[in-house]
């Protein structure tokens, strides 16, 4: 793994179609951003292109393959190996095919989201990282972002949002 020069890259996941404009503030810097599915509206992509490229992956709000966007994703930044994909947890385990993802990816991050649950945690040499829900509060589970820095050495972690969103839905 070769680590030359410093990568932000903003993540986030279960937006289910809200850009929360509180978002641009956060990720003003960032070099990347990774939405990791459940965008709910397209629209919410375009908005974060808007900020700097964006890595996706569909989820089962977003009809998986229906939407036109892949269903899991294979990253290179810095020669970091970045796998993301929707769903990995369910009800609080690695699923099998999550498992399985990992194995066939060899990732050093795992990005992923769905549980709507932050998860910043190491299983072996793979970095598990769920940003946790940055669309409509729902549950008892706090709204946030992710920032995972990328530099001599690798950090992560949360950015929690406020339960009011300055702005509506948007539209396509």
């Amino acid at each position: 793994m070769s680590r030359s020069r410093l990568i932000r890259i903003g993540v986030i996941a279960d937006t289910h179609g809200l850009f929360d404009p509180v978002i641009l503030r956060h990720f003003q810097h960032v070099d990347h951003i990774v939405h990791a599915g459940d965008f709910g509206k397209r629209a919410v992509i375009e908005y974060l292109k808007g900020i700097a490229p964006v890595t996706v992956v569909s989820g089962n709000v977003d009809g998986y393959e229906k939407s036109g966007f892949p269903i899991e994703a294979l990253l290179k930044l810095n020669g970091v190996r970045i796998a993301i994909r929707h769903v990995m947890f369910e009800g609080g385990k690695l699923t099998k095919e999550g498992s399985a993802f990992l194995d066939r990816m060899q990732p050093n991050i795992c990005i992923f989201g769905h549980t709507h649950q932050p998860r910043n945690e190491w299983l072996d040499d793979t970095l598990l990282f769920n940003p946790g829900s940055a669309g409509p509060k729902r549950f008892a589970l706090p709204r946030m972002l992710g920032m995972i820095t990328i530099g001599a050495r690798l950090s992560a972690r949360h950015i929690r949002l406020n339960d009011r969103i300055a702005r509506d839905e948007i539209s396509d």
